[in-house]
């Protein structure tokens, strides 16, 4: 089976444990979901599609890539570009976040048609996010959007994480709207009540998964911080307990690696439910250490 991430890898600089000293590392939303695929499911086919600049630090992006099992052949050089830069500061494991991305040669990524084409094409399932979205101007919202309707038209499954970023976009009403464009062309869609409550006034989880229902969405998986998971998978619905995690040190890439439990879950076993207990255990493995990407990682 062969999965596709969509949207940009950043270069990251996280907090050591020694105060005032930050490693640098390389992750993005759709990234680490699809570092973690490629690291539980080794056996699946995983790629990413971005673009990059011709820097040394773009090289070594992508030589980061490949030396964890994910195909860059759908990535994208751009002379006079480079990758975008974020820093994560923490209190008592809650992450706050500023970022460097004026220069990031991602916001390119959908400027070339027929690329997008063929990316989808060597697809089963791509998954793309609020945030692959945030970066794009309108026109190349539109061609990802056109894009991802053909690969939709022959039997591609498409998923969507809504990542609701509003510092990110023009506007609250631009935001809310283009999340719910992009849920309506996708077969599974991955909110997070709490943002969803937020942005859109749903009253409790059940309203949310409602809410995309309502699109036409097959599956629907609510995250709900500590609390169980709702999930719509067909006609069934069902809830998954969380177990609560351990020691919580660093909440960065928990629902990013949720997510590549579930994916493994749909991929390998065609079991949503099983895939959801298994984002549950690898991401309560995930916020027990610092970082975006934790090694050692294991969803059962």
């Amino acid at each position: 089976m062969r999965f596709l991430a969509i949207g940009e890898c950043m270069a990251e600089l996280s907090a050591s444990d020694r105060v005032g000293e930050f490693k640098l590392g390389f992750a993005g939303d759709t990234f680490n979901t699809a570092w973690y695929l490629a690291k539980i499911a080794p056996e699946l086919d995983v790629s990413y599609l971005t673009a990059v600049g011709t820097d040394a630090i773009s090289n070594d992006m992508r030589a980061f890539m490949r030396s964890n099992g994910i195909d860059d052949r759908h990535v994208r050089q751009i002379e006079g570009h480079t990758v975008g830069l974020y820093m994560i500061q923490l209190d008592n494991g809650e992450r706050s976040f500023c970022y460097w991305r004026g220069q990031s040669a991602a916001k390119q990524l959908a400027l070339d048609p027929a690329a997008l084409d063929h990316a989808i094409s060597d697809a089963d399932l791509v998954y793309f996010s609020g945030i692959t979205l945030a970066i794009l101007d309108i026109p190349s919202r539109e061609a990802l959007f056109d894009a991802l309707r053909k690969g939709r038209s022959v039997g591609k499954k498409i998923a969507f994480d809504t990542n609701l970023r509003p510092m990110l976009w023009a506007s609250e009403h631009e935001m809310t709207k283009t999340v719910m464009q992009a849920a309506a062309l996708s077969d599974i869609v991955l909110p997070s009540y709490e943002d969803e409550a937020e942005w859109f006034g749903d009253e409790g989880p059940h309203a949310t998964l409602e809410r995309y229902a309502q699109l036409g969405v097959e599956q629907i998986v609510v995250k709900n911080s500590a609390q169980s998971v709702l999930f719509q998978d067909g006609l069934r619905r069902g809830e998954v307990v969380v177990r609560p995690a351990s020691a919580v040190v660093d909440t960065t890439a928990a629902g990013d690696s949720f997510n590549a439990g579930v994916f493994a879950g749909i991929l390998e076993q065609n079991d949503l439910a099983a895939g959801i207990s298994d984002g549950c255990v690898l991401a309560g493995h995930v916020v027990g250490h610092r970082g975006a990407l934790v090694e050692g990682a294991k969803a059962r």
